[in-house]
């Protein structure tokens, strides 16, 4: 908590194109936050570097990223946006907390195992410690909550045990923070194969539905999504190609799973594709014109960059000054 206000912190990495998964599972839900928290909205470029990256993409996609928050609905005004890497105490913190961190729980986190996997050639010490990186982004802002979809809930909760050790030996120093998971979206599964997340790193972009799309590409995605051999549209298990797209309509509609069953009754999948690629169309299209006029203006961005990252240096180097004179660092 920062000065009487409860804290909420989150990131998103500049590492590819964000997908309806991204928006519907987190971006869109930001907006929410500011009203109630103190929040802070990161684009963590130092995390992407885990995996290799081509600079001038790397650069391209950070003001990409930011430009998104704001056509999100992320109010500069309201919310302090900045860039991971413009505020140092990040790293800094970050090495203390690897010091705090287990060799064994670091073994176990799931997203090591996955990313090992699929960039074998390139198995860095990064790839291995970035969650204690992701503890010094949440722990540096005494955050109390973080919204994450289901799949990082593993990283808070890390970031819960690194946050303890450190407060059992030196009292009184982090909030210890607790995971918010979005039950709406909180998870969109690939159209492809929806056993598996939706990845902006997927491969197959038939698979993958991008914040920026155009109608004609969403729609056309949609209708070549992957269900089942019935033709009822009907939440119910073993139906995971049905159950994401109900899913996602869900999320831009706001119906619930029984009223669109009853919309849909008599109609087969064809129709039902068709409505949920119309859905996400109209509900991304107002974002990606505002992007678009955001994204035009470079100036202002850079702007936004500068004022975000001061404010959030403001209370990260108070963090970090009272963690570094409990461990006994001289200060000059």
């Amino acid at each position: 908590m920062l000065n009487d206000q409860l804290v909420s912190y989150s990131g998103v990495q500049p590492s590819g194109n964000l997908t309806i998964g991204n928006y519907l599972g987190a971006i869109k839900n930001f907006s929410l936050y500011s009203e109630k928290y103190k929040t802070f909205y990161c684009v963590v470029d130092e995390h992407a570097i885990t995996v290799r990256q081509v600079p001038a993409e790397l650069r391209r996609r950070t003001y990409e990223t930011l430009a998104l928050y704001i056509a999100c609905g992320l109010d500069p005004e309201k919310n302090t946006l900045y860039v991971q890497s413009h505020v140092h105490e990040h790293a800094e913190l970050a090495w203390i907390l690897n010091c705090f961190t287990m060799f064994g729980e670091l073994s176990r986190m799931t997203q090591f195992k996955d990313k090992s996997s699929k960039h074998s050639d390139n198995i860095n010490a990064g790839l291995f410690t970035y969650p204690a990186l992701m503890a010094a982004d949440i722990l540096l802002y005494q955050t109390d909550v973080v919204p994450v979809g289901i799949d990082q809930k593993q990283h808070v909760e890390l970031c819960r045990d690194i946050a303890e050790r450190f407060n059992q030996i030196h009292p009184d120093t982090f909030t210890v923070p607790d995971p918010i998971i979005n039950k709406s979206g909180m998870k969109i599964m690939s159209l492809a194969d929806p056993t598996k997340k939706m990845s902006k790193s997927d491969e197959n972009t038939n698979a993958v539905v991008y914040i920026l799309d155009d109608k004609d590409t969403i729609i056309r995605k949609f209708k070549r999504a992957v269900t089942d051999s019935d033709t009822c549209v009907s939440f119910a298990e073993g139906k995971d190609g049905i159950n994401n797209l109900m899913t996602i309509y869900s999320c831009f509609t706001g119906k619930t799973m029984e009223e669109i069953e009853k919309e849909f009754e008599g109609h087969g999948y064809g129709d039902f594709k068709l409505a949920v690629g119309e859905a996400c169309a109209a509900a991304l299209a107002p974002v990606q014109q505002k992007y678009k006029e955001i994204l035009a203006d470079k100036s202002y961005l850079e702007a936004q960059m500068k004022k975000g990252a001061e404010e959030a240096s403001y209370y990260a180097r108070r963090t970090l000054g009272k963690v570094q004179k409990k461990l006994g660092f001289v200060k000059l």
